[in-house]
C-alpha cells in the first residue's frame, strides 16, 4: 500500500473482497484522504508521454513555422500551468506546494516526447501533477499544430498521444 493510503479504513468491495478503499467512507460516499497527520517529505515525480505527428509537422515545429507561434514554448507554459492546477481538475488530489517544475522536449523525426519533473515538499506525492503536466503539454502541442496535421477530410489519421507514464517517483523524509 502506498504512503498516500495510510490511515484509510478497510471496506468491503462490491464483489465481497476486503480491500482498502481509501477514497470511500463506510457508507460508500466519496471522500478525500486526510493527510493531516502525515509528516512533510521532499518528493519528486517524473512523467513522460509522446505525441506522434507527421514529419512535415515536426519540421515546421523545429523551424518555428507553425502559424500559431512557438509550439514548444507554449506547450511548456501549458504544462507548468497544468501542474499548478492539478488539484482543480482531479477531484481527490490535494492542493500541494509545488517547489519546482522542469519540462524537457525530445523532438524526433515524427514525434515529440515531453518529460515533466515536479518537486514538492509536503504530505502527499506529486505524480498526478507530473502526469497532468505531460497530458496538457502534449494537448497544447496538438492544438498548436492541428491545422498542419488535418487531412483533406479534417481528420487526424496519424496524430496520437501515447505512452503516458510515471517514470519515477521519489520520497525523502525530512530531518
Amino acid at each position: 500500500m502506498s504512503d498516500e493510503h495510510a490511515g484509510s479504513e478497510s471496506n468491503e468491495s462490491a464483489d465481497g473482497d476486503d480491500r482498502d478503499l481509501t477514497h470511500v467512507d463506510e457508507e460508500g460516499n466519496v471522500q478525500m484522504v486526510d493527510v493531516g497527520e502525515k509528516p512533510d517529505t521532499r518528493r519528486r515525480a517524473v512523467a513522460r508521454g509522446t505525441i506522434h505527428l507527421s514529419a512535415n509537422t515536426v519540421r515546421a515545429i523545429r523551424d518555428d513555422e507553425i502559424g500559431k507561434g512557438d509550439v514548444l514554448a507554449t506547450a511548456r507554459i501549458g504544462a507548468i500551468q497544468a501542474v499548478k492546477h492539478t488539484w482543480e481538475t482531479i477531484p481527490m488530489c490535494h492542493q500541494i506546494p509545488i517547489t519546482n517544475v522542469d519540462t524537457e522536449f525530445e523532438v524526433a523525426d515524427e514525434s515529440v516526447t515531453l518529460s515533466v519533473t515536479v518537486g514538492t515538499t509536503g504530505k502527499t506525492g506529486c505524480e498526478m501533477e507530473a502526469l497532468e503536466g505531460v497530458t496538457t503539454g502534449l494537448n497544447v502541442v496538438w492544438d498548436m499544430v492541428k491545422a498542419a496535421e488535418k487531412d483533406d477530410d479534417g481528420q487526424y489519421p496519424g496524430t496520437r498521444i501515447s505512452d503516458v507514464e510515471v517514470v519515477t517517483k521519489q520520497k525523502e523524509t525530512l530531518d
